[in-house]
This record gives structure tokens, sequence and C-alpha cells, in this order.
């Protein structure tokens, strides 16, 4: 009760008077009566920075779908498919239309005018003070003039929002203003942004995705398997920086590590050189940071034994003058037999060469400036999962077991598992953070374990990198990743209720919100599942995706009215966006429609407004005894 007088103590400071409670509390109650935000969901961005700033550009489909609704008997489709690009890619399309000699000041009064409707629809569900705080400040106090202005005023403040319209014209600040309003849009069509994981890999740009989102006014992130390889290469985990390089060589995305974070290869690519015969250079360096990789693994799966990894223990198994390896009970054929730096009496011991190499990467990695800032912002920003406004939302899963009972692991002869088990993942990888070498040595762990909550399968790099698959009748079976139970039990509804209740979810609109495995929609994969309970976005961002999944990647809209998934079609390019309009083809599914709009009262922050109210009538209390 102490504490609490203490807290109305403090309150009292901040509202000295009974008139600034009233105003308070006015202000308050009519926040909580205003339609819910816009959430928008994204996963498995991996790299493909083009496909991600244009889908953050049209936020889905959520500014067209604005555009037709107030323009859409106005407008043909090609004009309204203009007015959406310039919306999304304004100076470009303006530099476009100039050049096509299209503009002029009647040009410039007819899509002002427009931009300010399509901005004051979207403004309409916020305070006047939000909106306010999401103008461009330049032109923060001409916007708002405008954006609430009535039809129905006198024909004084007609004349004085057209004459603002005009002095803008004639001080030839056309541009400017358009592109504040295009942001003012593009900022109020969508209230929050969850990103649930695997911004890394496959991707040149992930760098990029980063800074984009470092400037978005609302985010949260649910750390992805190749968000948590980064994270733990920056820690200072040594495996976790031989597979960050080897993925990159794989992918071909070299530039991120040397470009866009300082991280050079070029010692690597003279040891590869030097010390493997492939003709391929690219082959050579592969090679020679996978037998790297291996090496550090199995140390460090030595070291922890209640991993219980030992079955990922190979390189002491392979049999060079047969070119076989031993996998289970069975030998399978290598595709090379060339080992020049592996000690088969030691062959986990890294020679001075590999150490000498691993030293240079650690010192690359641990002082790139550039890394630090992003790693800090997704320590900032992320987490294992999250729970917002009655959903569950993560990136891998919630380990099970085949009888589709929570799964974990024991430490310290601790059993963990459920929500539990999350925590305690979460708790490890902020403590990797500080340098707890068990902690950094489990970053690798998150990677690569089927009990893994961001991975949930059991990762075969080396069956991947060195069986032949020409030679092996059962390739296809040795390379095929277990997964965890989970990605088969999820498709039950009960299953899904269980895991909602464990984390005390009950509402009948609570769903599991689930990013990484890509939904396959060509072959009748869907991205709703179990009833309804369960959404899977992740539907193939990547390019090298297409193929399989045959769409280019779920997103998802929460509004006031319900849910919305969206499935995109492949993104050509920006430029083709700009010069064609060509925006990404997508299809909208109504996952659920809201029996009532929901309001903010209804939502998280609804919860946090309630508590302040409830605090500001006891301060009343106070004030009135």
């Amino acid at each position: 009760m102490k504490e609490y007088d203490k807290y109305l103590k403090l309150l009292k400071e901040k509202y000295p008077t009974k008139q600034s409670v009233y105003r308070e509390l006015i202000n308050l109650n009519a926040i909580m009566n205003l339609p819910k935000g816009t959430e928008h969901f994204m996963s498995d961005l991996h790299g493909e920075y083009d496909a991600f700033y244009h889908i953050i550009n049209n936020c889905s489909g959520v500014i067209r779908e604005k555009v037709a609704m107030l323009y859409g008997d106005e407008l043909t489709v090609y004009e309204q498919q203009e007015l959406c690009t310039l919306i999304y890619y304004p100076r470009e399309k303006l530099s476009i239309l100039m050049d096509e000699n299209k503009v002029n000041d009647e040009w410039y009064r007819n899509v002002l005018n427009q931009l300010i409707q399509i901005a004051k629809l979207l403004s309409s569900k916020y305070t006047r003070s939000k909106v306010r705080k999401a103008m461009p400040v330049d032109f923060a106090y001409i916007i708002d003039e405008l954006i609430h202005a009535q039809k129905d005023e006198d024909d004084n403040r007609s004349v004085y929002h057209r004459q603002i319209m005009e002095t803008i014209l004639s001080l030839h600040n056309g541009d400017e203003f358009l592109v504040a309003l295009t942001d003012l849009i593009k900022r109020l069509a969508v209230d929050h942004l969850h990103i649930l994981g695997d911004i890394y890999d496959r991707g040149s740009h992930a760098d990029k995705i980063l800074d984009l989102l470092m400037e978005h006014h609302s985010v949260d992130i649910q750390w992805g398997n190749h968000d948590i390889l980064w994270m733990g290469a920056f820690c200072g985990n040594p495996v976790c920086m031989a597979l960050v390089v080897r993925n990159n060589i794989k992918y071909k995305t070299m530039s991120i590590l040397e470009n866009g974070y300082g991280i050079s290869l070029r010692f690597l690519l003279q040891f590869a050189v030097n010390t493997y015969s492939d003709k391929n250079v690219d082959d050579a360096v592969y090679k020679a940071i996978s037998v790297i990789l291996f090496k550090l693994e199995g140390q460090l799966i030595k070291r922890h034994p209640e991993y219980r990894m030992e079955g990922r223990l190979l390189l002491d198994k392979m049999n060079l003058d047969k070119g076989t390896v031993r996998i289970g009970d069975k030998d399978y054929f290598l595709n090379t037999n060339e080992f020049p730096t592996v000690d088969m009496n030691n062959p986990y011991e890294l020679t001075m060469e590999e150490m000498f190499l691993m030293g240079r990467f650690r010192a690359d990695f641990i002082n790139s400036m550039a890394l630090e800032r992003h790693i800090n912002f997704l320590y900032d920003k992320g987490s294992i999962y999250k729970i917002h406004n009655g959903n569950l939302l993560f990136h891998g899963c919630v380990p099970l077991d085949e009888q589709g009972v929570f799964d974990g692991i024991v430490v310290d002869c601790k059993s963990y598992s459920g929500r539990e088990y999350l925590d305690y993942c979460e708790s490890m990888v902020r403590q990797a953070r500080t340098g707890d070498s068990d902690a950094v040595d489990f970053m690798w762990f998150l990677w690569s374990n089927i009990l893994s909550p961001v991975t949930g399968r059991c990762i075969k790099t080396f069956e991947r990198t060195f069986l032949d698959k020409d030679r092996n009748a059962d390739y296809k079976k040795a390379i095929e990743e277990n997964k965890n139970p989970y990605y088969v039990q999820y498709e039950n509804e009960r299953i899904c209720k269980m895991i909602l209740r464990e984390f005390n979810l009950y509402n009948e609109n609570a769903h599991i919100i689930n990013g990484h495995t890509p939904v396959r929609t060509k072959e009748g994969q869907h991205p709703v599942r179990a009833g309804g309970k369960l959404i899977v976005i992740d539907g193939g961002f990547c390019e090298g995706y297409h193929a399989a999944t045959g769409i280019a990647g779920y997103t998802l809209i929460y509004n006031s009215h319900g849910m919305k998934i969206k499935e995109h079609h492949p993104f050509m390019s920006i430029n083709m966006a700009i010069n064609s309009n060509r925006d990404i083809e997508s299809e909208s599914q109504v996952v659920y429609v809201e029996k009532q709009r929901v309001f903010v009262k209804d939502t998280d922050n609804g919860k946090q407004i309630a508590e302040e109210i409830n605090d500001l009538m006891n301060l009343l209390k106070v004030y009135n005894s």
C-alpha cells in the first residue's frame, strides 16, 4: 500500500489539479473507443530487400484498397495504379512523370487533394494528437489543417485552405509536400509491424532490410534460426561464424559480409586455393570453410553431452581410403576423399592455418560496428515468442513429442518444456550477449537441434555437403532432416488450443501465427490450419523457394474488422513497379471477421489505458477527500 501511495504522489506531480485529471480522463476514455490500429505480419524475409521494401510501401495492399474505396468510381484502373505507385515511390515516380511532361499546377492540385483525402481516411481511427506526431515535422501544421478541413466549412475557411495549396505551388514546394503526404499515408496505413523471423541469409540484402526496420515507427521481431545464427556469430560463437560465412558462400551473397559488415574473406580464399585442388575457386572456398565448420561443431558437441548430438560427429566416421563415411549402421560414398587438414587421429582439431583464419573472422565479427548496430536492434526489438492482442507469435515451433506432449531439455537436473522452455531459451540468448560461454554455445544448439524452438529439425549439413548424390541410392533419405513432431501435430485443432492455453490464451479468436516452414501452395497446402487456430505465413519470400511454393510469400493483416491473409505473386523489380505501375499481385482471403468491431479498449494497449484510468480515478478520490 505504501508503494501505491508513493505512485499516487508521483502521479499528482504530473496532474497537479483536478481539472488536469478530468482532461486526461476524457482523453483516455475517448481513445479507448477508437478502432484498433492495423497490424501487419511478415515472415522469412531472407534478405529479399526489393520485395520487402515494396510490401512495406504498399502495406500488403492496404493502400491499394483505400484508393479503390475512395476513387473506384472516379478514376480508371490505370489512374488508380499510378496514384498507388506515386504513394509507394514518390520521388522516383515524380521524376518519370516530369520527364513525360505530365506534371503542372493543375496536376499538383488534383493529386495533392487526392492524397489529402486518403490521409484523412486513414487518420480517422487515430487521435488528432497521434496523427500530428506522425506527420513530417516541416509540414505538420499545414497537413493538420488540410486533413481536418470539413466540407461544410464557411467560405472563409475554404478560401484559407485553397490559399494554403496555392502558396505551396507558387513557392514550387509541391514535390516536398507531396512526399510528406505519401510518408504520412504509409505511416498511418499500418500501426504496428510484426516480423516473425529469418531476416538473414539466402538473399543479398538483410543489412538493408534491418536499416529500413530501424526506421519503422513500431516493430517487433520474433527471432528466426537464421537471425540466431548471426546473433551467435556476433556474440563470439566460432561455429556460428563458420556457418554464417559458409551460408553466404553457398548462396553467393558474400557482399553482405565484405561490403555490408567489413568481414574479409581474403585470407579464407588464399588458404582454400593453397590447400585444396578444386579447379573452381568457389568450390575450394566452400570446402575449406565446411571442413572448419565440422571440426568446430565436433568440439562443441563434445563440450556439451547434454545436447545429445553425438550422432552428428561424422569426421571421425570417414574412411578416406574407401571414400566412405559411416552414418548410423550404414556406409555412404563421399563426393571427395580430399581432406588434407583432417588428421584422422584427431579429426576435430584445427590446423594452425585454420585457427588463424577463425581468429581473423572473430576479430571481424565482434568488431564490426555495422553488425553491432543491427544485432543490438535484434536484441532490443526481438524475442523467442510474443503474445500480442490475443495472438501467439513465433518463428519455429513449441517442441512436442510424438504423443503431442510438450517436450524440451533437462539442464542441471531441471526439466524445461512448453512456455517455460521457450522462456529458458530466450534467457540463454540474452545471456549470450554478455559473453557467458555456455549461453554462447547454446546459440548453435538453437540453430541445429530438433528441440530448438526456432528450428525444430535435425540439421544435416555434413550429409548435404559431402555425400555423393549419384552413388548413394538412398541419398534423398540420407539428407532428409527429421522435424520436430510439432510440424505434424500443429494440423490438429486440439493441439493448437493446448499450446494457446499454455500461454494463457483462451479467447476463441486467439491464433498461433507461425513462420519458418514454406507453405507449398502448388501442392495444395494452405496457410490457415487446425480449424483456423494456426496461420503459417512463410509462403517463400526468398526467390529460391518460388518454384517449390508456387507463390512469393504470405503476409497477414489484422485490423479492427478481422484478419486477412495475403498471398503474393513474385515481385519483378522496383524499377518495373515504378515505370509500369506494377504492384505485387496479391490475393486476399479472410481468415475471420470480428462479430463486433475491435476497439482500442479490446487490445493490450487498452488494458494499459484501463489501468491508467483506474489510477486517475483513485487520484481524483484523493483530490475530493
